[in-house]
């Protein structure tokens, strides 16, 4: 685990928010991380005395949002047009005024122009969070997308997300605050998951007993690895594993080409009784209580590193591709003593490594599995819990509000 970015607005005392009035603005809060994370802010302000205001569209977390506290100010916040958003400043600005806004945080792009130019105006303290790359490279693209890197504070939800920013924006090097997204570990406990819900599971997806499943748990696209896994187990069941299942478990989202590519590849290695594509798994708990071992085999860097830090939770091995941030959440050999490891990391594209690394979590004994486990679970309590990102953005509006 990389040392988190000192900054001066870190380590404050988030309990003096009470009676101050946080503005997040986003799109909408449809289903999604930043969505997500928008509704935990608001409950985390609503909890500490403040006034946890959102201005977005709507979206089916509206009434999530309402019951934990937060206040939905109705928003024409996902519009591009560069004259909506100019007349969304002045919209913006009355709101401010009214409100007594003491913090404006944009959660994305459109919205968060309409925020920087009236937070400017007015005079008030601007907090942006970087939540992932953006696409696009030219002098254009990079211009709209600076937007997220010109906050008073910008908020990288990994480190390596923070050294994108400062790739591409450096003049906001010296505002960068990594916090990571966070994870309710409250529903990822071992203990929580019954053997009903296990065997449930098995029967949905025609798993016997006796087979040991890998688990990929994401949508069914080509740089989330699913190739490199079936390769990978091509080799594993010639090495004499045959007691194996892969569960490719994620939406095709309409990539009817790949699924077929996909099946393709699958007759062509003979893995037809070793290989099931399953579909979207609506119990990620029981998913990873069932498994024996947890690969996120991307071939194009991520963001952040969800289903391995949930796997790690439920004290599931993982085997992670070493790019992008997903590694940040793994504690492997060399960086850390193998009797810390949470996990492995392997080159990207790469199935014969992924094929060791895989056969030597599978084969792990019972003690060596136990710790683990253990090391696995208090490593995401420490670092990617709910509670984590929640103090530790509070605490970010605490600092600022101090100097206020």
């Amino acid at each position: 685990m990389k040392k988190a970015i000192e900054s001066p607005f870190a380590k404050q005392p988030s309990r003096y928010l009470a009676d101050r009035t946080i503005l997040q603005i986003i799109p909408s809060l449809e289903a999604g991380g930043a969505e997500r994370t928008t509704v935990d802010i608001a409950e985390g302000l609503a909890n500490r005395g403040a006034r946890a205001l959102v201005a977005t569209e709507g979206g089916r977390l509206i009434p999530e949002l309402q019951a934990k506290g937060g206040i939905w100010l109705p928003f024409p916040a996902a519009t591009k047009n560069p004259f909506g958003i100019l007349a969304n400043v002045m919209r913006l600005r009355r709101i401010c005024l009214r409100e007594g806004v003491d913090i404006i945080h944009a959660r994305s792009r459109a919205p968060a122009w309409t925020a920087l130019m009236t937070a400017k105006l007015l005079n008030i303290p601007f907090v942006t969070t970087y939540h992932g790359s953006y696409a696009g490279r030219s002098g254009v693209k990079v211009l709209y997308n600076s937007v997220m890197a010109r906050g008073d504070v910008v908020i990288a939800n990994s480190f390596y997300t923070a050294s994108l920013i400062r790739e591409l924006h450096p003049f906001a090097a010296s505002k960068i605050v990594v916090i990571h997204r966070g994870t309710d570990l409250k529903h990822f406990l071992p203990s929580s998951v019954d053997i009903a819900r296990i065997e449930h599971l098995r029967e949905e997806w025609g798993v016997d007993r006796h087979r040991r499943i890998i688990l990929l748990a994401a949508r069914l696209t080509n740089w989330k690895g699913q190739k490199v896994l079936i390769r990978a187990a091509k080799l594993l069941v010639d090495r004499g594993m045959t007691d194996i299942m892969v569960i490719l478990a994620g939406d095709p989202q309409g990539r009817t080409q790949y699924v077929r590519e996909l099946e393709s590849l699958i007759r062509e290695l003979d893995l037809k009784n070793h290989i099931k594509i399953t579909g979207h798994c609506t119990d990620m708990p029981a998913a990873f209580a069932i498994s024996a071992a947890v690969a996120v085999p991307s071939t194009e860097p991520e963001a952040f590193g969800r289903s391995a830090v949930e796997a790690q939770a439920m004290g599931t091995p993982v085997i992670v591709s070493d790019l992008g941030a997903v590694p940040e959440t793994v504690l492997a050999t060399p960086e850390h003593p193998e009797a810390l490891r949470t996990g492995w990391r392997v080159p990207a594209n790469d199935p014969i490594t992924l094929a060791e690394a895989l056969e030597k979590s599978i084969n792990l004994g019972p003690n060596a599995r136990e710790t683990l486990a253990d090391n696995a679970r208090k490593h995401v309590e420490a670092h990617f819990s709910l509670g984590r990102m929640v103090g530790d953005t509070l605490d970010v509006y605490a600092a600022i509000c101090d100097r206020i």
